[in-house]
């Protein structure tokens, strides 16, 4: 039968596209500042759960140490403590899903292909890489909107925007850096704000169209395709993680043409604790 194998040989390649995946995703997606380095891992074992993290949700309490004569000593003797009351600290297992899967089935046949067999396998691993990382990107641009604790309004006035944005990780006490991807409409806006001049000491070099920050938040341009709809994404940078289980990703020579099948699978997904969640805004979607 054309689906079964016949004892043909087989090539496989997750640890290469591992790595195909870990590099561009590192140059190409324009989220890896939010959510750091892919975590790409071959042979998946979990069909749903990408892996566990470490979680409680045990407030902090301050409280004031007590020199009372009777608490912890006199009629307090081992029935009170001055420290206070002790709250037990329990960790609990959250796992992390997968939320989304990726798959590809390409033919290469020797007598059609024009090109050296081995050279055109590397050469589609490296394209299919490059996809995956569009694919990614829509689906980070997404999670984070979807993940947004609150929308900060029209982008009519982008100081005003950002003026608002500064108050609300000030109250959060929010201390790492703060990112604000943004579309090339609004990003341009920006840059021809009259507050973006060197006597303002502003990080802008108009010869370049290039700006590093304003008011104190890193503005990243970004395709429109991958803000989910939203004009302005406001984020700290590296409170989140995008990781992908490669299940397959093979070569394997197949009777119905002189050539190779190349076929790969596997699911992805992202993560962002509840309490990071609070510090992610949006803006949109009029500019």
């Amino acid at each position: 039968m054309a689906t079964e194998n016949n004892n043909l040989p087989v090539r496989v390649y997750q640890k290469q596209f591992a790595g195909l995946l870990r590099t561009v995703f590192g140059v190409q997606n324009v989220f890896a500042p939010t959510f750091g380095a892919l975590q790409a891992m071959d042979g998946v074992q979990n069909n749903k759960t990408a892996f566990s993290v470490k979680t409680n949700d045990v407030p902090v309490v301050i409280g004031e140490y007590n020199t009372d004569a009777n608490v912890g000593m006199g009629t307090g003797t081992s029935n009170s403590s001055r420290f206070g009351e002790m709250q037990e600290v329990i960790y609990n297992d959250t796992d992390v899903p997968y939320s989304f899967t990726w798959s590809f089935n390409e033919g290469l046949d020797k007598f059609t292909v024009n090109n050296d067999l081995d050279a055109a396998v590397a050469d589609r691993l490296a394209l299919q890489a490059e996809a995956k990382t569009r694919m990614f990107n829509n689906k980070l641009g997404a999670y984070l909107v979807a993940s947004a604790s609150g929308d900060l309004g029209e982008v009519s006035d982008v100081n005003k925007l950002f003026e608002t944005a500064v108050e609300r990780y000030t109250e959060l006490e929010v201390v790492v850096p703060i990112r604000a991807y943004v579309t090339a409409d609004v990003y341009n806006a920006i840059i021809d704000h009259n507050l973006v001049t060197s006597s303002k000491g502003s990080a802008v070099n108009i010869d370049t169209n290039g700006i590093v920050s304003f008011r104190d938040i890193v503005v990243t341009k970004t395709p429109t395709k991958y803000m989910s709809g939203k004009k302005v994404i406001f984020t700290p940078d590296n409170i989140g993680r995008a990781f992908t289980g490669i299940v397959t990703t093979r070569a394997i020579q197949t009777p119905d043409f002189d050539g190779v099948a190349l076929q790969g699978s596997g699911k992805a997904g992202q993560w962002i604790s509840d309490d990071n969640k609070k510090a992610i805004f949006t803006a949109g979607p009029k500019a």
